[in-house]
């Protein structure tokens, strides 16, 4: 169902503080975003699956806009910030099954809260986080365990996500941090915002618990500006709930609104010396989805696929460029904490359980 983590102080075991130029990481998630789409872009099979019978997917704005036969072209279509600018010139990204590449879920469960929490307690909890029933986590998240070591304000460890159990996914003490997730207002002082809280109401999407990741995006952005917080999550959902509701066009929309996002943070990040040059961010989603014309709707344990995932990374600590092959060792959705942690120069074995960093 994205986060800006930085440090200005960076802490060397027990009591011994040592001063570090600040540095950033930007923690980014897509819900439920298959790698066939990030690698692949458009599938015309599971287009033209969704067509009325008579309907050519020739003639569909969706097919004219996204589709070209190279599959590298094609993603380049969807996403052309990502794969030209990013993954080109900047960062790297692992989990194309073509290339030999690897990432796996090591959950059990194949869905969203079991794969977010996953992710930022660093290991897995199947036999107590087995729904994305809104109840708190019973553990303590990687969010929160930066807060502390860092010595960070509220503002400064900070969730925005469009999808509402976000509230109990990302910290186990209500409070700890700054979340903003669903239909909820923000409270920031400049009258855009202001103006934006109210239109999220009124632009309702066919979701209770989720809003439109442009809301998300644009509290995040402000957040970001106002705040300088050492710790952003970014946490998008659209290109998951449009599968559920059978709109793959709407599905690619929200990849390519997802561009956007990605562009508007990058430019506004290199705009910043504080953040310019000092920025780890990485990319990834919770869970993938079953394949072909009817599993892409779906995920969880009875869809194969819904294991398999991937990741980018942009760091100053990560020199690798474009795709992960073979040759890389698999990553597991787990080692995400551990590999922030690693990027803040915190000791990895004090967040207890954690999965190792992924390095390379």
């Amino acid at each position: 169902r994205l986060v800006a983590l930085s440090a200005a102080v960076l802490t060397l075991g027990v009591g011994a503080v040592a001063q570090s130029p600040r540095h950033n990481v930007v923690l980014i998630t897509l819900d439920g975003a298959r790698a066939a789409e990030m690698f692949g872009g458009l599938d015309v099979d599971i287009l033209r699956s969704t067509l009325a019978d008579k309907q050519k997917v020739e003639d569909t704005p969706t097919y004219k806009r996204f589709w070209t036969p190279d599959a590298q072209v094609r993603r380049e279509k969807l996403m052309p910030f990502f794969w030209g600018t990013l993954m080109r010139e900047h960062g790297s990204i692992a989990g194309n099954r073509a290339l030999g590449s690897r990432v796996r879920l090591t959950n059990r469960h194949w869905f969203s809260y079991p794969g977010y929490s996953e992710m930022l307690v660093g290991r897995t909890q199947d036999d107590v986080i087995k729904s994305n029933d809104r109840v708190q986590n019973p553990s303590r998240t990687v969010l929160e365990f930066l807060r502390e070591r860092l010595g960070a304000p509220r503002q400064g460890v900070a969730v925005f996500a469009s999808w509402n159990v976000f509230n109990a996914i990302a910290e186990s003490q209500m409070g700890a941090l700054t979340i903003n997730a669903g239909f909820e207002a923000y409270d920031h002082p400049d009258p855009q915002i202001t103006a934006l809280n109210d239109l999220q109401f009124k632009t309702p999407t066919p979701w209770d618990s989720v809003r439109h990741d442009a809301y998300t995006a644009r509290f995040a952005m402000a957040h970001l500006d106002t705040f300088r917080p050492q710790v952003l999550y970014l946490a998008l959902g659209e290109t998951d709930d449009w599968a559920h509701d059978g709109r793959y066009d709407l599905v690619l929309d929200a990849f390519a609104r997802t561009d956007d996002i990605l562009r508007t943070l990058w430019t506004w990040l290199q705009s910043q010396p504080e953040y310019r040059g000092r920025t780890s961010i990485l990319i990834t989603t919770d869970h993938g989805r079953g394949r072909g014309a009817d599993g892409w709707r779906h995920h969880g344990e009875k869809h194969a696929g819904s294991d398999e995932t991937w990741m980018a990374f942009v760091s100053p600590h990560m020199s690798a460029r474009g795709e992960w092959r073979a040759d890389a060792a698999p990553i597991e959705t787990r080692q995400v904490a551990a590999t922030l942690l690693r990027w803040m120069g915190i000791d990895v074995s004090a967040f207890a359980g954690a999965a190792p960093p992924i390095v390379k």
